[in-house]
């Protein structure tokens, strides 16, 4: 009998002697040295033993040594040699196993039949480990190779390798599995095998899983489960497994699926959850504090329960309760994973509740217990975590497992949490609720109006029922009880059990009720059956009416999140938007369009989260529908509305998005030929196609007749804006479309125009739109315009007086006298300075094109005449060559800019000897704006005046040098916020057409944020951000009065401040940093509540990101502190120092710094300020830091206590002081009062003598 076969511990290991006897290797080959032909030799003579032989023969001495042999060196075998010894040994052991169970009926000896046990375990154990060992060398091999690989790859075309490896793993490993489930005791003599085969199968098995290659191959990877799963669950091995496992999930974050694999399968196998169930309270036991440095495993453990929860939920139920402690740890991870469970669990573990009353009541009460940690979670401390949360219970919506009596509670947690500070918190309570909108119970209509009168309805039938049960109870009262009753005598109270079921059910269950029930909400009533049903009916009613007005009211949050710095909140509330307006949510519509300004954004995720939304609403619908949906919404959009809306369609119309057959429907719609149609709707729908003719300007070239007849028809005095929009259509005709027009058509179109601007068939209010884009118009199509341009002052002027020009208006100005005035209506007067100004403003625009055009001219001559000399002349010419050398190209650009400053100048100046009508109106406007009685008098006049007189200040340096202080007076102290706003404008214009005018004036255009106004507020804020954040204004030592607009009282003005800031913060090396100790000593200094500061400071603070500047910072405010000697300054420079983000270099610098504030240190607001520091630092310090805090603290401490008692000291001297003055005071009182005795006494002394010797009168 051949000796016994011990595992050894690795397979050189069996070269060594033991006393005991053991199989071991006595003759091993050194494969390595022999020739091929020698080694193919080899491997068929151990062959052909292994086949021919018994199946025992591999414990044979000599048969063994050259089996080891030749697995010690597999990683060297050539491929066929590999392919062979493989095959040989898995054959033989195949055939081995069901030799095993066909011990349990033998017939043989005793003897001989123990062994031949004996022998099939030698064998058994012998093939195991060999093929094992076979797998991990040809594994080894192949990973060395790919390491190879990857240092050097090599030129040459790799030669083929015939072995294919990965098909023969699985067949071996497969093998080892099916030879654990054979019945192995009959082999070992015990219920369970060797601790040493064992363990051998299990650290192997679990070294394979460490490779991730390996488990990529679906069958090596199933058998590694089975083995995993046979050993722990079969042979009670749980207790290794389990150590072994989780040492494994988290150290590879890749074996967790595989691991829950091979839990699942052996619970499923074996009908046994022990080692599932040992895994969990392993975790369980694990102290939460571990998993706060092991970020890594904690992930990875948490993945692994949630795979067990979805794999194998209800044995998870029973277990889950040894995970809640877990909940209360530190590590975020964990808590997601445990909420991860427990929706996997609601959603599977409780499907199937079967069984008797207790146990379902006690499965149903676990449920409950578990939403509510849900719904707690929501309130979690990491942002991470609520997310999770919210992400779960959208999951649980699309499985359809939360209740209706849930639902509004989950909807207004969402709702809530549209507001937390985390964009991750927001963006997944978005996705909820877009997911509860999608698979709501309540139906695809969830307008208010209609759910309440609906409700309405029932309740009062519900009234009526119950009342005409009660009557019917009261006259039947005997007859109805003995029904009620059955055989036994007891009532029968199925009814109320099954509406109570219903209200605790599914939403589904109620689904089509509801959806029934609205939809007939004008109609009769369906009959919906008992009492009961209605009850259950009325309480999914008033379910869907909450569900709608809580959506209803979160449309504000939507709004404000669209204005989210986030992307991610931007594009996730356009899409509830949108949902929202597919169900008839209230305000949806409307909230909805608050979304066009967002197609200016640079953002390009938010500008396509935009045009999609618009393309899905507007336009993916009939040409017809498409048109009206564009008109109506041009229509009800305003100016800011109206400029994003013009700048999508025209990019659509660019992509072939808008049809051409909708663009004939927005014709039909403006002509009038779709029945129905109103003025407004005809205009709007000739908005757009203006909108349109801006990318593709041949849209209006087949209607251009049409665009006259109407536009300037009947219909532009019933719909205000309808001659305006006429106006930017003629603007927007194509090249050549105008030139046909003038040749056509083109007196009458410009008489249309005239008479549109002098005319006085429009109201006061339409006027002056339509009467802007005439005068743009006329400049835009006619080729002389100054000509009409004349004419239209002329017939303006004659419209105002009843005389030849204005010279006794004029006169009347510089008197300040108005009794010629009275004659003069100021509509008109408004009107002609309106139109004045306005032609002056459209000539200087057509000087500025005419000289544009010149210059192209130019330069296409210049490139035409140089590359036909280049063409014809290999040499350079030479004439060009001389006139670069004596600058006449040069010359002819200054000679066209003096020409078109001289132009630009005539416009309000004139030549010196006469000047124009437009320069004569400029000087009696500037006379007129100065007569501050007179503009008081007629505000409407006053805004005309003021607006006229900007315009002219911008066409004309010397004109606005001289009424620069006129302006800034007006802006200071006119009555009307109209005026105020508009000159408030004006001087941005101003600023960037003059900045060197308006630079000394800086202080005053800052003056205008403190405006009592919100407009002129708001308008100074736009102002001051354009002109700061375009360079075109330097930041001067006035931008504190910016930051004051932060904590504005308006939220509009708040907004655009915040806004201004986040910018500046992105320009350069961020400017706020370099004004923060600035805009810090200003606000001091100013009376602002201690509130107000904090947040203003707190925002600006909060815009600063680098580390390096947060730690010049403190460095900065600290000095600050030597140089103020108020308390409340102190305060403040404390707190900006408390908002700073601290990094090691910052901590030190700012314990270095000590001596710099050590004698502020006395206050107790300013050490709070700084106890906030150490207590933010502690948290990222490391253990030397933290000691330096730490000292630093006790020594904070200590000079705060010894700044106390000196305060003390001083005051209680500064009281005894006090005293001993007025006891000195006192007593030199008493010494005067005595003085003034004696003196008394001794005067009457002297008076009493004189009057006996009669020395006195």
């Amino acid at each position: 009998m051949a000796p016994q076969f011990v595992f050894p511990v690795n397979l050189q290991a069996l070269e060594q002697e033991f006393e005991d006897g053991r199989l071991c290797v006595q003759n091993s080959v050194r494969v390595a040295s022999l020739l091929s032909s020698e080694l193919e030799e080899l491997v068929k003579g151990v062959s052909f033993d292994l086949s021919d032989k018994e199946l025992f023969c591999v414990e044979e001495q000599d048969v063994f040594d050259r089996v080891y042999s030749l697995v010690r060196a597999f990683s060297g075998l050539t491929s066929s040699c590999k392919f062979t010894i493989v095959e040989s040994l898995r054959s033989n052991f195949s055939v081995l196993l069901p030799s095993v169970d066909a011990l349990a009926c033998h017939d043989e000896d005793e003897s001989m039949h123990l062994d031949r046990i004996s022998s099939l375990l030698n064998a058994f154990k012998i093939y195991t480990f060999f093929l094992i060992n076979i797998v991990l060398a040809e594994e080894s091999n192949i990973n060395s190779n790919n390491d190879s690989r990857a240092v050097a790859n090599t030129r040459k075309k790799k030669h083929v390798n015939t072995w294919n490896w990965e098909p023969q793993r699985g067949r071996v490993l497969n093998l080892i599995a099916n030879s654990l489930e054979i019945n192995l005791p009959l082999l070992f003599g015990s219920s369970t095998p060797d601790e040493s085969y064992l363990s051998f199968v299990v650290k192997n098995t679990f070294s394979m899983f460490e490779n991730g290659a390996l488990l990529k191959d679906t069958g090596t990877k199933d058998a590694l489960c089975r083995i995993i799963g046979t050993i722990a669950t079969k042979y009670r091995y749980v207790e290794q497994c389990c150590a072994s496992v989780l040492h494994l999930i988290h150290k590879y974050d890749f074996v967790v699926t595989h691991i829950a694999d091979a839990v699942a399968w052996a619970e499923k196998k074996y009908a046994d959850g022990s080692l599932a169930s040992s895994l969990i309270r392993e975790v369980g036991r694990t102290n939460p504090k571990d998993y706060i440095k092991d970020t890594a495993g904690a992930e990875n453990v948490g993945r692994f329960l949630v795979e067990l929860a979805d794999k194998l939920p209800k044995l998870v139920a029973t277990n889950v309760g040894i995970l809640v402690p877990h909940f209360g740890g530190e590590s975020y991870k964990m808590r997601n994973a445990l909420i991860g469970v427990l929706g996997k669990l609601i959603m599977k573990a409780f499907k199937d509740i079967e069984g008797e009353m207790s146990s379902k009541c006690v499965r149903l009460r676990a449920k409950q217990a578990m939403l509510e940690i849900l719904l707690e979670r929501c309130r979690d401390a990491s942002a991470y975590t609520r997310s999770r949360v919210l992400q779960v219970w959208a999951e649980l919506c699309e499985e359809h497992s939360i209740s209706i009596g849930l639902w509004n509670e989950v909807a207004s947690v969402a709702a809530g949490r549209l507001e937390d500070k985390s964009a991750i918190v927001r963006k997944s309570a978005l996705n909820l609720l877009i997911v509860m909108l999608q698979h709501n119970p309540f139906g695809p209509q969830l307008r208010i109006a209609p759910f309440e009168a609906t409700l309405d309805q029932y309740k009062n039938k519900l009234a009526e029922q119950e009342q005409n049960i009660s009557v019917r109870s009261l006259e039947n009262n005997s007859a109805s009880h003995s029904e009620s009753c059955n055989t036994d005598g007891e009532i029968d109270n199925g009814n109320a059990n099954i509406v109570a079921e219903e209200l605790d059910s599914l939403p589904d269950s109620c689904t089509p009720h509801v959806e029934n029930v609205v939809t007939h909400k004008e109609s009769s009533l369906p009959d919906i059956g008992n009492l009961e049903q209605i009850k259950a009916l009325v309480a999914s009613l008033e379910s869907g009416l909450r569900f709608s007005k809580c959506l209803t009211s979160i449309m504000p949050t939507l709004v404000q999140l669209m204005a989210s710095s986030s992307s991610t909140d931007v594009e996730n509330s356009i899409l509830l938007l949108m949902r929202c307006r597919q169900f008839q949510i209230d305000g949806s519509e409307d909230s909805l369009r608050k979304m066009l300004p967002l197609v200016f954004s640079q953002d390009k995720s938010i500008y396509e989260a935009v045009e999609n939304a618009f393309v899905t609403i507007y336009i993916r619908k009939s040409a017809a529908e498409t048109a009206k949906n564009l008109a109506n919404l041009s229509v009800e959009s305003n100016i800011g509305d109206l400029a994003a809306l013009e700048s999508i369609v025209g990019a659509l119309v660019s992509k072939g998005d808008i049809s051409s057959s909708a663009i004939s429907a927005l014709w039909d719609f403006f002509c009038f030929n779709v029945s129905g149609t109103t003025a407004e709707e005809s205009r709007g729908a000739l908005s757009v196609l203006c909108m349109a003719a801006k990318s593709s300007p041949g849209i209006l070239s087949s209607h251009v007749q049409d665009i006259i007849d109407i536009g300037f028809g009947r219909w532009a005095k019933l719909e205000p804006l309808f001659a305006r929009t006429a106006c930017i259509a003629l603007e927007r005709l194509s090249d050549e479309d105008r030139k046909k027009l003038l040749l056509t058509n083109g007196r009458k179109v410009i008489g249309v125009l005239e008479s549109l601007i002098t005319g006085s068939w429009l109201s006061q209010d339409s006027w002056y739109a339509a009467a802007d884009k005439a005068i743009s118009a006329i400049y835009i199509l006619h080729p002389t315009p100054e000509t009409i341009a004349f004419g239209l002052l002329k017939k303006s002027l004659d419209c105002v007086f009843d005389f030849s020009g204005g010279d006794e208006l004029q006169s009347d100005i510089e008197n300040c006298s108005i009794n010629n005035l009275a004659t003069v209506e100021v509509a008109k007067l408004s009107r002609f300075l309106f139109v004045a100004s306005h032609i002056a403003m459209n000539h200087m625009v057509y000087v500025e094109s005419c000289a544009r055009k010149i210059r192209k001219q130019r330069a296409k001559a210049q490139r035409t005449e140089a590359d036909g000399q280049i063409a014809n002349s290999v040499d350079p010419p030479k004439e060009n060559g001389i006139n670069a050398e004596l600058g006449l190209a040069a010359s002819e650009d200054a000679l066209l800019d003096s020409l078109e400053e001289r132009a630009q100048a005539e416009i309000v100046s004139g030549s010196s000897a006469k000047k124009c009508l437009i320069g004569s109106c400029a000087s009696f406007l500037s006379k007129l704006c100065r007569n501050f009685s007179l503009m008081h008098k007629y505000p409407e006049l006053h805004a005309s005046a003021m607006l006229a007189l900007c315009r002219f200040m911008i066409i004309d340096a010397n004109f606005c040098d001289a009424n620069l202080q006129l302006l800034f007076t007006v802006v200071e102290n006119a009555p009307s916020e109209v005026v105020r706003s508009n000159c408030t404008i004006a001087l941005g214009d101003l600023a960037v057409r003059f900045p060197n005018l308006l630079e000394p004036w800086t202080e005053n255009m800052y003056a205008r944020l403190q405006d009592t106004s919100t407009s002129v507020r708001k308008n100074a804020v736009l102002v001051l951000s354009h002109l700061i954040l375009n360079d075109m204004m330097k930041v001067k030592g006035y931008i504190n009065e910016m930051a004051i607009r932060l904590e504005d009282g308006d939220d509009r003005i708040s907004n655009l401040a915040k806004l201004f800031f986040h910018e500046l913060s992105k320009k350069g090396n961020n400017p706020i940093y370099n004004l923060l100790p600035d805009i810090l000593g200003r606000l001091s200094g100013q009376n602002l509540d201690r509130e107000c500061f904090y947040n203003i400071m707190q925002f600006l603070i909060g815009s600063i990101k680098k580390d390096k500047q947060m730690e010049a910072l403190v460095e900065k405010l600290c000095h600050r502190f030597t140089g103020v000697t108020d308390v409340r300054q102190w305060e403040y420079i404390a707190y900006c120092l408390s908002q700073l983000t601290f990094t090691d270099k910052g901590i030190k610098k700012l314990i270095d710094l000590f001596k710099t504030y050590e004698h502020v240190l006395s206050e107790d607001c300013i050490m709070d300020h700084f106890k906030s520091i150490l207590s933010k630092g502690k948290k990222f310090a490391k253990p030397e830091l933290k000691a330096c805090l730490e000292e630093f603290e006790e020594k904070l401490n200590k000079i705060h206590m010894e700044k106390k008692e000196q305060e003390v000291t001083a005051r209680n001297a500064q009281v005894y002081q006090q005293k001993i003055d007025g006891l000195k005071s006192s007593a030199v009182a008493q010494d005067f009062k005595e003085e003034s005795g004696e003196v008394d006494e001794c005067e009457g002394l002297y008076i009493h003598k004189c009057s006996q010797y009669g020395l006195l009168a």
